[in-house]
């Protein structure tokens, strides 16, 4: 374990050497400035002031609208943590503060595929792109299976353990990124007893396939909040909206990138174009994650009407679901078929007379009289009263 660390801290520093070695080779090497570029302006960050690439100003600047929008969403979230009440929703508050980092991370790393590649750029690229997604796919995971325990009793694992199972599911991109950097970098070239190899000479083949496990926490988190959409609490329900509608477009942009990346750009002659679909896809990604995820949780944490579902439909749903009562009804407040109730010897009982005076219950009706006829029975008892005397 000790000399696999060791080689990896070797490796780090001898691309860091390569790295400024080719940078100063190239400045110095390069006559031709771009318009829009300074003279103190190195080769590898021509993308970012060349007014002819006008694709990389233009994902510079939605990326730093991006950063400042996130950073604003993190306060807010921060400033609003204190003032959740209920628990259930205080589980989730470490969850989604992991979440906004992550987001963060890949608003940065769109800076590292729009400047120029070279030795130290590209072990941030192909490390940081897979680990950034699983951090933020591995949180989306994380809350969808707390997600399912509330939605069926409203109560559910506690924020300490859903922070763990995050973490744990984030560390195991992060380990394979690892691996994958020993064995195509360090390990073949010892074996050769050769100068390092460039670590960005690799396939497009390759970059995808290292990222097949942030595919199955993509899709991961996509299916696992399916059932919370029929659950019988609303609050939870529209957490897993936000979820499946982010984890949805991430799948679409996913799928979009990958076929362009591997097929599309060589179809359409354009191979220089795999640095640029690879920001797109960051800074498309990372804002889907703004506008469907971090602004929804950061509403929901404003809301207090945390109650169970009272929609008309569910009511009578869970009504006519609930089994009848098996204490009999009594039947002197019963209205309804009486007749089609009763026996048979109870109707030959009801065929004789009936006495006019059954119904009677020693009470003066209550029924209201007209103000002339109580003036008349007034004055009906007054000369009775006259009559006596």
């Amino acid at each position: 374990m000790a000399f696999t660390q060791y080689l990896l801290i070797f490796c780090l520093v001898s691309y860091l050497k390569e790295g400024f070695a080719q940078n100063s080779t190239l400045a110095s090497n390069t006559s031709e400035r771009p318009a829009g570029c300074g003279q103190d302006v190195k080769f590898i960050y021509f993308t970012l002031c060349d007014l002819t690439a006008a694709w990389g100003i233009v994902i510079e600047a939605v990326t730093s609208l991006g950063i400042l929008c996130t950073i604003v969403l993190g306060l807010i979230f921060v400033a609003l943590a204190p003032s959740v009440s209920q628990d259930a929703r205080k589980g989730t508050i470490a969850l989604n503060l992991l979440f906004i980092l992550g987001v963060l991370g890949l608003f940065g790393l769109v800076f590292a595929f729009i400047i120029a590649p070279n030795s130290t750029v590209c072990i941030f690229r192909r490390f940081l792109f897979g680990v950034l997604f699983a951090q933020c796919f591995a949180c989306l995971v994380a809350h969808s299976v707390r997600l399912n325990y509330l939605a069926l009793q409203n109560r559910g694992p506690g924020g300490c353990l859903v922070f763990l199972l995050a973490i744990g599911l984030f560390l195991v991109e992060a380990v394979i990124n690892v691996e994958w950097l020993l064995i195509t970098n360090v390990r073949q070239t010892i074996q050769d007893i050769e100068p390092f190899k460039n670590p960005c000479n690799i396939t497009n083949q390759d970059f995808v396939t290292a990222l097949v496990y942030v595919m199955f926490l993509i899709v991961a988190s996509l299916v696992i909040p399916c059932p919370v959409l029929c659950g019988h609490y609303l609050q939870w329900k529209r957490h897993g909206r936000h979820i499946v509608s982010t984890a949805c477009f991430s799948l679409m942009i996913w799928v979009a990138w990958i076929v362009m990346y591997l097929y599309g750009n060589e179809r359409l002659g354009h191979s220089s174009w795999d640095d640029a679909v690879l920001a797109i896809a960051l800074v498309s990604n990372a804002w889907v994650f703004v506008l469907f995820y971090i602004i929804p949780q950061v509403r929901e944490m404003t809301r207090s009407g945390y109650r169970y579902e009272d929609d008309t439909l569910n009511i009578l749903k869970r009504h006519s679901d609930t089994p009848h009562s098996i204490v009999m009804e009594n039947r002197a407040f019963s209205m309804d078929n009486l007749d089609a109730a009763e026996p048979v010897n109870s109707r030959l009982e009801q065929d004789k007379p009936v006495s006019p005076y059954s119904n009677y219950t020693g009470l003066y009706p209550t029924l209201p009289l007209h103000p002339g006829v109580s003036f008349i029975i007034c004055l009906y008892v007054c000369q009775c009263l006259k009559c006596n005397n």
